[in-house]
């Protein structure tokens, strides 16, 4: 088969085949009587194996050396390919999140950009004093680097840089209680105690309630926060749950299976753990 012939049943250009004959990848090995290169039935075997293996995200020079050595494991080279694909997923990921931050801080201009980006350097520093100073750097901005703060207020697991952290969150008001409120849903223990924590911090009536919903949530922590945090608004069921057996609604009151007739049998009397209950 000519050239062009070749490149019609492979899908590829005739240009990207004289590459390929150039480095040695893919060669012609016969000729026409006119003098012509001609593709044998192998040729374009090894053509096709070759566009497969770059399918799988093989160089070239990589396709060159496993197609002429058959001593390459298969197992050897699909793990060595499994690897780099995930690391590039990994760096694609933080280049996708990096940019949605940049655009929920809305720039309007070429600077506003570089300011978020140098606070996302900064808040992900392994120092955690260069972090520390960069959210305490960034609170005269805090409205703009909302969704910043709130993942950095996530991820954070030092004191110091997470108490910087939710004082600039602190400035922002209740802009930061939806995606905290949000991130209580997380199924990573540990974003969604420190959206607790975060939400806790704010001390405002929005994140109060935010908090408050979850007392029935399966994460014992954050149901015992939600508790606490209803009970600090005046809910009489958070008061209730969170009392002992003997203060829970005295209209309702019923005395416990092992209570014993009074006064006990021994003839002394019992005092009462607390207030005496209306019976």
């Amino acid at each position: 088969m000519l050239i062009g012939e070749v490149a019609g049943r492979a899908g590829i250009s005739t240009r990207m085949l004289r590459h390929y004959d150039r480095i040695g990848l893919v060669s012609p090995t016969g000729r026409s009587a006119g003098g012509y290169r001609q593709y044998s039935e192998d040729d374009v075997r090894r053509l096709l194996h070759a566009e497969g293996l770059r399918s799988l995200g093989l160089s070239l020079p990589e396709v060159v050396a496993v197609l002429d050595d058959l001593s390459f494991s298969p197992e050897a080279v699909v793990e060595d390919l499994i690897s780099r694909t995930r690391e590039r997923l990994a760096r694609d990921q933080e280049l996708l999140h990096r940019l949605q931050q940049v655009r929920l801080s809305g720039p309007t201009a070429w600077s506003d950009v570089l300011r978020t980006i140098a606070l996302l350097r900064g808040i992900g520093a392994g120092s955690p004093s260069q972090r520390q100073r960069s959210a305490l750097k960034v609170a005269d901005e805090a409205d703009r680097h909302v969704g910043v703060l709130v993942e950095a207020a996530l991820e954070e697991t030092d004191p110091a840089v997470a108490g910087a952290i939710h004082w600039a969150l602190a400035r922002t008001g209740d802009a930061a209680v939806p995606v905290l409120a949000g991130a209580l849903r997380s199924a990573d223990p540990g974003r969604r105690h420190r959206a607790v924590a975060a939400l806790e911090k704010l001390a405002t009536p929005a994140a109060g309630a935010a908090l408050a919903e979850l007392s029935d949530h399966p994460d014992p922590v954050v149901a015992a926060r939600a508790t606490l945090a209803r009970g600090r608004s005046g809910s009489a069921a958070a008061v209730a749950a969170s009392s002992p057996w003997w203060r829970r609604d005295a209209t309702t009151w019923r005395p416990p299976t092992c209570w014993r007739p009074w006064p006990p049998r021994t003839g002394t009397r019992m005092r009462w753990p607390g207030p005496s209950p209306t019976p």
